[in-house]
């Protein structure tokens, strides 16, 4: 059917099938990395990168087979292959900004489902093009690959098992070696790379659209220049770290007051070291009530547990304030760990196991005076960790009179707010269950226990706090603590819908937020705004 040498013989073809198949998926498992900064890496933003990246790919599998029987020339479909490699490879030149942009120009015009309408904008832009094209080549090489019908279905065949094999070969390599090794920027080059490799070699071997490949090699080039470069917040010129894991962004600032992590470009601090050994002002500061309301007399004596250690901000704060307190953490995420001994100042003797934190109560059998849950980011709330099943194993791990501390981290109004369904499933299990929001934040906490002298034993122990600001924080959680009482909106192992119930509190939180530059926008325009900013 074709006189291109490099095509008689059929490996080639076969080759293209398998390199299409894996760059696929490299692009999909990079837009969740390149998405998550910004978005989260919720179920919800994933369900947007797959429906999309689906959608791109069915098209182009009807153009593609369409093209190939109206004009069945190769240079056709490896000129796509090349164009979806430069694609590819300008995504790390200019994928952040556009992100960027979209969510500036929705933040005022869409009042609810900012996140689904965001996430899917960035994803059309960014994404659907490139796969478009690369959805283009399979029924294509069907066409140039199948001589007859007597041997259709062994030919087809075997180019569904090479673009099987390579999708497989994109999808674990992206995750396990390149993103944790390079990052995301360059392993979108190198897989924009290949694509661009497979043109060239093509037009090279015909001695035909030279020009168009070597400006399309040019450009690579360019990318590789401005574009390798793993930083998300581009704005930022001073942090400590900035850098990937296979489960997150990370991002470490530090002045000459603290030291701070946080897993997203824009908002949240997820973990932070007050360098003078005050108080936070955060969270953290409420939740070593936790110690205090458990039947020990002292707190030093209270045995530990953290399910999201994080860089162990809740275990040195405990260690400054109560003494030497034998305490012990769970985090999914050993490069955390690693940042956590370099720049938090984690004592080597409090240990950290590498393991999700609801697997790891599974696997042992210890009983503890006080477990803190603090596994909750942003719109990333674990399911396994937000039902009834897990709070009952968390109860299970506790003594007698222990005490449970959650940290929520998305305080929503209204009786469907995420708060409103953790603080029911966990008051579904727990005897006694008492909230207190953080004052400048949109952190709640919540206590839990079977012990009804809960609060009793708050009152009684504070009094022995030596420390004058650390008794003042005592003060303002036991005038400020609820008694809750629990309701019928229960999450199980098998219905706990999270992602929907925190996209709602996402939504508030941005009407929250926005709301005085949309109103100086109304009255100033974008001149307006900028100014404010």
């Amino acid at each position: 059917m074709n006189t291109t040498p490099i095509l008689k013989n059929k490996l080639f073809l076969y080759l293209t099938e398998f390199f299409a198949g894996m760059s696929v998926m490299a692009v999909e498992l990079g837009a969740s990395r390149l998405l998550a900064p910004y978005f989260s890496s919720s179920q919800i933003v994933w369900t947007i990168i797959i429906g999309t990246i689906m959608i791109a790919m069915a098209l182009g599998n009807i153009y593609g087979g369409k093209s190939a029987d109206k004009n069945p020339n190769p240079d056709r479909l490896y000129m796509r292959i090349l164009i979806a490699g430069v694609w590819i490879a300008l995504i790390p030149v200019v994928g952040k900004y556009i992100i960027l942009g979209i969510s500036a120009l929705l933040i005022f015009a869409v009042n609810t489902n900012f996140l689904i309408w965001a996430a899917f904008a960035a994803c059309m832009v960014i994404f659907v093009f490139p796969l478009f094209l690369l959805g283009t080549v399979t029924p294509s090489l069907a066409k140039y690959t199948v001589d007859s019908l007597e041997d259709s279905g062994s030919i087809v065949g075997t180019l569904g098992a090479f673009n099987t094999i390579g999708s497989i070969i994109g999808t674990f390599v992206p995750t396990f070696v390149s993103i944790p090794a390079v990052g995301t920027s360059v392993t979108f080059l190198i897989f924009a790379a290949i694509l661009l490799g497979l043109g060239i070699i093509y037009f090279v071997s015909k001695k035909s659209g030279l020009k168009k490949s070597a400006a399309s090699a040019i450009i690579f080039i360019l990318c590789c220049i401005f574009g390798a470069s793993n930083s998300f917040a581009f704005w930022e010129s001073s942090l400590a770290y900035e850098g990937e894991s296979i489960y997150n962004y990370l991002q470490v600032k530090e002045n000459d007051r603290n030291v701070i992590l946080s897993t997203n470009v824009l908002f949240g601090v997820q973990s932070i070291l007050i360098k003078d050994e005050g108080l936070t002002g955060m969270y953290y500061d409420y939740a070593m009530a936790a110690p205090l309301m458990t039947g020990k007399e002292n707190p030093a004596d209270c045995n530990t547990l953290i399910l999201g250690m994080g860089t162990g901000t809740y275990a040195h704060q405990c260690r400054a304030y109560y003494g030497d307190m034998p305490i012990e953490g769970v985090e999914i995420d050993e490069k955390i760990t690693d940042l956590a001994r370099t720049y938090f100042e984690l004592p080597e003797d409090v240990p950290v196991t590498t393991y999700d934190g609801r697997a790891y109560l599974n696997a042992i059998d210890g009983k503890y005076d006080v477990i803190m849950v603090d596994a909750y980011q942003d719109i990333t709330i674990p399911f396994q960790m937000s039902s009834t099943e897990f709070f009952t194993l968390v109860k299970e791990h506790l003594t007698e009179d222990g005490v449970m501390v959650v940290n929520m981290n998305m305080r929503g109004s209204g009786a469907d707010s995420i708060n409103a369904y953790l603080s029911d499933t966990i008051g579904s299990v727990f005897g006694e269950v008492y909230t207190v929001d953080v004052k400048g934040s949109t952190n709640r906490e919540l206590f839990a226990s079977d012990n009804p002298q809960m609060i009793e034993n708050l009152k009684k122990h504070k009094e022995t706090v030596a420390d004058e600001s650390l008794l003042a924080m005592m003060d303002t959680v036991s005038e400020n603590l609820l008694p809750y009482e629990a309701g019928k909106r229960i999450m199980t192992d098998d219905k706990a819908p999270v992602e929907l119930l925190g996209m709602r509190v996402i939504d508030e939180l941005i009407r929250n937020e926005v709301a005085y530059y949309k109103s100086i926008y109304e009255e100033q325009g974008i001149q307006g705004v900028i100014n404010a900013l």
